[in-house]
């Protein structure tokens, strides 16, 4: 889930910053990070290999300014091909020095309700490194060519220089595809022309996941909204288009996986099956809430037919997410790992696309590059490979915590005013003397005391919202 903040008071600031600080988050960095990332800059020589003439686009949440990923679609063939640049974040990053150390520090971007935690300094998360239009730019240029079905047949990968043509959002994307192009099809040298097959091969993509047992969870992103000192919470359902585009993020994923397989060093995104305590549990919690999965269908296709629309189902994508746990980094040099695969993808499967936000990412495609252009994996990567499962799961676990409390503290915010008031709800969870309900509206999950039915459908009354403590409670209306 993701959140938006817009028009944040003094109250609920002040424990946004708090939270920030006990999680030893800073947007600043300290003078000398900046001066290596100016000095980065400032010394910067573009690749010679030159893609200025593919027309590419880069698809991110409107508002976005730092763009890790750009690409340009074509028909080749009965197939497909796939350019896809990736910030040439290593450009800008000396292996062992202050920046690569303040980086592997932060392990990633953190996107907090009133703004971005970055893992780079802006000037090259949002100005140098990214992939802005109409600037040339350093990048790892995938090109991937896929045949009829979509199916991956061969993979190249090389440094060179781009220029995006245009930045485009989610809903301008679909926009676009819904209406065939309509009069602006032809703008931006064909770019737009080419995301019109982002369907044909997303779906593609999206049915070759389905055959080897892949799932996806499809969540609606959740924005705060404030109107005269007032919260609200609304639900934005997912376009299409997300989930087309995220299989371009998934192949080049699985490429960069195999390509390190071959080549016997690197870094891998695994994540074991669920065990079948965990299977059974899910099962039980889909059948309480009124939509059973059916023992002859697989996951992956039980949770595409859920409509993240419907509170029930919300409900059960999010019990769902047991079944995703236990991911992690596997680093292998020489040997490859006994296990591989990332069970949710059901395939190997590496980070390798937004390096401007992911530590692990530019380690992957300093290791690819290497791999696919026959050239030995430098000494100061081999070393720092095995510590980055370590310094990962640090951050995710610190990430993890800080956004849990920091939507305590929006969900206490946007309810604080409703003390005795009455809501519709579901509940998702049990546990000793009560459970968790997800209300229809607002877009809120809490705990609720009491006796409770696992599914049921129930009224309940606020009786505790504290935007310090970051705790809301609900007990069963009378």
């Amino acid at each position: 889930m993701s959140w938006r903040l817009r028009g944040v008071d003094g109250g609920i600031a002040q424990e946004l910053d708090r939270l920030r600080a006990s999680f030893d988050l800073s947007e600043s960095f300290p003078p000398e990070v900046e001066a290596e990332a100016g000095a980065a800059i400032d010394r910067l020589e573009l690749p010679d290999l030159d893609h200025t003439d593919i027309p590419f686009v880069t698809i991110d949440p409107l508002g976005a300014t730092d763009l890790d990923q750009a690409l340009f679609l074509e028909r080749a063939g009965e197939g497909y091909r796939v350019w896809y640049a990736i910030a040439d974040v290593a450009a800008f990053v000396e292996l062992g020095g202050v920046l690569d150390a303040e980086a592997r520090r932060r392990g990633q971007t953190v996107y907090a309700p009133d703004g971005r935690i970055p893992l780079h300094p802006v000037s090259i998360s949002e100005d140098a490194g990214s992939l802005l239009p109409g600037l040339d730019r350093s990048a790892y240029v995938w090109t991937f060519e896929l045949d009829a079905d979509a199916r991956l047949t061969k993979t190249g990968l090389a440094r060179a220089r781009v220029r995006s043509r245009a930045q485009y959002d989610y809903e301008g994307v679909q926009w676009l595809i819904d209406n065939a192009g309509g009069a602006g099809a032809a703008a931006n040298g064909g770019a737009d022309r080419s995301l019109l097959l982002l369907r044909e091969i997303g779906e593609k993509r999206i049915a070759l996941e389905r055959e080897r047992g892949g799932a996806s969870l499809r969540r609606a992103d959740t924005e705060v909204l404030e109107k005269d000192g007032q919260y609200s919470l609304e639900l934005r359902e997912p376009y299409e288009c997300e989930a087309w585009n995220a299989q371009i993020s998934l192949l080049t994923g699985i490429a960069a996986a195999e390509l390190m397989l071959a080549g016997r060093i690197g870094i891998l995104r695994t994540m074991p099956p669920a065990d079948d305590e965990s299977i059974a549990r899910f099962r039980h919690q889909a059948a309480g809430l009124g939509t059973p999965w059916p023992r002859d269908v697989e996951y992956g296709e039980y949770l595409r037919r859920l409509d993240p629309a419907n509170p029930r189902h919300r409900a059960i994508t999010q019990a769902a997410g047991a079944l995703f746990r236990g991911a992690g980094y596997t680093a292998f040099d020489g040997e490859t790992p006994e296990h591989s695969i990332q069970a949710a993808i059901a395939a190997p499967y590496a980070h390798a696309t937004a390096p401007l936000r992911r530590l692990v990412d530019r380690f992957v495609l300093l290791v690819c590059d290497a791999l696919a252009n026959g050239h030995p994996v430098d000494p100061a990567v081999r070393e720092a490979l095995p510590t980055l499962p370590g310094l990962m799961a640090s951050s995710d676990g610190r990430v993890n915590q800080f956004e849990a409390s920091a939507i305590n503290i929006i969900e206490a915010a946007v309810l604080a005013p409703r003390i005795g008031e009455v809501f519709d709800a579901t509940v998702i969870a049990l546990r000793r003397g009560g459970g968790t309900v997800q209300l229809a509206d607002p877009a809120v999950t809490a705990v609720c005391e009491g006796e409770l039915e696992n599914g049921s459908s129930i009224r309940v009354k606020l009786v505790e919202a504290s935007v310090a403590e970051g705790r809301v409670t609900f007990i069963p209306a009378e």
